[in-house]
């Protein structure tokens, strides 16, 4: 019997005795055990903040983004021998899919995140703010990693995603890890660790998994670290008040499990292809990890009058799906995690049989394929029906973490989003329907207590994700029952494991923390001229101040030739009463142009290309007669990885381009994007 081990302190190490027994959900035979009881969590803790904290935070964004790349690529060449060992959750290779691939597939959104990150260690949150009458006061937000550990305690349901969903996040912010699957899938997490740690892709200490119990380990958290939860919302409750995470002001993200709702819009009649769309979506959500998601539907929300309609449509697709060994041909649901699984989502079936009624599906009766009922983790799907939702509202209370969903009546729209409502918070809901104000009207009235909605309708269902999906770059949590908490998000998630911090002092001196000229700066004239510079010479700040040009009638119109853009501020000086312009007025284009054939040098150099311009404002009319010039000032310097071997090593140079008349005011400002090559 094989012993799955824990990765603590550098090193792979049993825990004392033996804390759970594992067993293979589909044949039911005992495939090993683990045990992280005896081992220093206050150790584990001081590890990871100390040599996995400590290398991460000297890494940049950039160069994070790049390590998670790396290791989203080297695991998705060994994904093979994770659906194997997937197999023996239960999974179907669908499942397994989801978890494997769903969670490669986080690493490599978040490793895309770095071109939302300066090339730092840190994080300029903003933009400053002006703190006096001249200038020489201010004020920014940085955001620096948290030098504690990220305490993950996941769930059974997803082995894999549910740990690289979370570290994906706080490797990107700069913050180390300790991983505490369920032990009772935590074999398959093992198996992914040991790949992650025999890469050395990561830093040491970067990561630990610990695949028992973990009992104890929350005693040693303090105000440094971050605990992250994925379970039941009675489990989580009792963490987030555990002594040490209040006293210590831990921050504290939990995902709980909800009873996520689903809506047949009014106007998805029997017959149109939205009612075909639920009751396909539906059913997958029901059968899809035998209904082991936090996100799958739990109650089905439909108008009274196609309540016959979608019970025969949903019991049709049940009465088809073949429930057995995933590796049977035809099998389309597997088992539950474990026997104990099983029984917990029968006293809730039993429980909620007590208001409702049972129309699809029986406890004891049913066919399983390529193995034995007794033996694996088996259930069979279950459908209710209640038709008195409002008074019944145990469906509203009670979850059955399994293929286990509830059909409920509704008349008028405001009644569905009052019983989607009534699961106190949920991590998601959906609508079907063809209608969009139908589909507003239900996002506006349900969103304040749901993470997530989706709408579907014919347009988009070819490509839509689905009810059950969260996706990395959108937040995944919810409000109430749901916990409170958000995960993944994009950005906002690797926010969460970072410190805000107010700075405050002169111009020159917040450019230097931040790396990000700041106005009011010192600006030094760039010599020689910024265009001759290489990526590693560029010194943000130093600036070119140009030659000045003095607009003519010539200019407006030559360019209204030239572009096309006749608008009367611009040709007609007869239109101009009642508006804001004292007579014809340059194009603003124009001027950023002119500013453009101002600041460039045109020799051949280091520069590659200008690909874009950002925050372009026109803040002062330039009339014929007026002189511009332009300060052109490096703003940020952005570090970019060779693509190839072949590729031309280069960086990405911001450019604050300031074009000033001949009183000294501002009349356009800009930020250009160029592509400056390395030495």
């Amino acid at each position: 019997m094989q012993v799955y081990q824990n990765y603590v302190l550098g090193k792979w190490q049993n825990g004392e005795g033996i804390e759970t027994h594992l067993f293979h959900a589909i044949t039911g035979k005992e495939i090993g055990s683990v045990s992280s009881a005896g081992i220093d969590f206050s150790a584990v803790l001081d590890y990871g903040r100390i040599n996995g904290g400590r290398a991460l935070r000297k890494m940049t964004f950039q160069e994070r983004g790049r390590m998670l790349k790396a290791l989203a690529l080297y695991l998705l060449e060994k994904k093979e021998q994770y659906y194997a060992v997937s197999a023996y959750t239960g999974a179907t290779k669908i499942d397994s899919w989801i978890d494997i691939e769903g969670g490669i597939g986080n690493l490599f959104a978040n490793a895309s995140l770095r071109k939302q990150f300066p090339d730092l260690p840190y994080y300029v949150d903003g933009s400053a703010v002006p703190l006096s009458k001249n200038g020489t006061f201010i004020g920014h937000h940085i955001m620096v990693p948290k030098e504690g550990v990220a305490v993950h305690i996941n769930a059974f349901n997803f082995p894999i995603w549910g740990m690289l969903e979370k570290i994906a996040v706080n490797l990107m912010a700069g913050v180390p890890a300790v991983v505490k699957p369920s032990e009772y899938t935590s074999f398959l997490t093992e198996v992914v660790v040991r790949d992650i740690i025999a890469s050395k892709i990561l830093p040491e200490g970067a990561l630990q998994l610990l695949v028992g119990l973990g009992r104890g380990i929350i005693d040693h958290v303090d105000s440094r670290d971050t605990v992250t939860f994925t379970g039941s919302a009675a489990t989580g409750i009792l963490l987030k008040a555990h002594p040490q995470i209040i006293s210590q002001s831990v921050s504290f993200n939990l995902e709980a499990d909800s009873l996520n709702a689903t809506v047949l819009g009014l106007h998805a009649k029997p017959g149109t292809a939205e009612f075909d769309l639920f009751i396909k979506e539906t059913v997958k959500e029901i059968t899809v990890k035998a209904g082991q998601k936090c996100t799958a539907i739990r109650r089905i929300i439909v108008p009274e009058d196609y309540i016959d309609e979608v019970q025969k449509g949903i019991s049709s697709r049940l009465e088809s799906t073949k429930i057995g060994d995933p590796s049977i041909e035809g099998v389309r649901m597997g088992a539950l995690a474990t026997r104990l699984q099983v029984e917990r989502v029968r006293e809730s079936v039993d429980t909620l049989s007590k208001t409702q009624e049972i129309v699809f599906g029986d406890l004891d009766n049913f066919e399983v394929h390529g193995a034995d009922k007794n033996s694996g983790a088996f259930f069979s799907p279950i459908l209710f029906l209640n038709k008195d939702p409002f008074n019944n509202k145990d469906c509203h209370e009670i979850e059955a973490f399994g293929p286990v969903s509830t059909i409920m009546p509704y008349k008028m729209l405001d009644d569905a989003i009052s019983l989607a409502k009534m699961g106190k918070g949920s991590l998601v809901s959906s609508i079907v329907t063809p209608n969009d104000k139908e589909a507003r009207d239900y996002v506006i009235g349900a969103a304040n207590m749901h993470g997530r909605i989706l709408i579907v309708n014919e347009a988009c269902a070819k490509e839509s994700t689905g009810h059950g999906s969260p996706m990395p770059l959108l937040t995944h949590g919810g409000p109430g029952r749901a916990g409170g908490g958000e995960e993944m998000g994009g950005k906002r998630g690797v926010l969460h494991y970072l410190q805000r911090t107010a700075i405050q002092g002169h111009p020159t001196t917040i450019s230097a923390i931040t790396e990000q000229f700041q106005v009011g700066a010192e600006m030094p004239e760039a010599n020689p001229h910024v265009f001759r510079k290489h990526f590693e010479e560029l010194i943000v700040g130093e600036t070119v101040y140009t030659h000045k040009h003095t607009v003519t009638e010539a200019d407006i119109v030559n360019f209204a030739n030239v572009s096309g853009d006749n608008f009367y501020a611009h040709m007609d000086a007869t239109s101009l009463e009642g508006t804001i312009f004292e007579k014809r007025v340059a194009h603003g284009y124009f001027i950023l142009s002119k500013a453009a054939g101002l600041f460039v040098d045109p020799k051949k150099g280091p520069v590659l290309l200008n690909y874009g311009i950002e925050e372009a404002r026109f803040t002062k009319p330039v009339y014929p007669g007026a002189t511009i010039g332009v300060r052109f000032t490096v703003k940020e310097k952005i570090d970019q990885e060779k693509r190839s071997e072949d590729d031309i090593p280069k960086g990405i140079v911001k450019f604050l381009v300031d074009v000033f008349d001949e009183t000294g005011d501002t009349v356009a400002l800009a930020t250009i994007l160029t592509m400056v090559k390395k030495l």
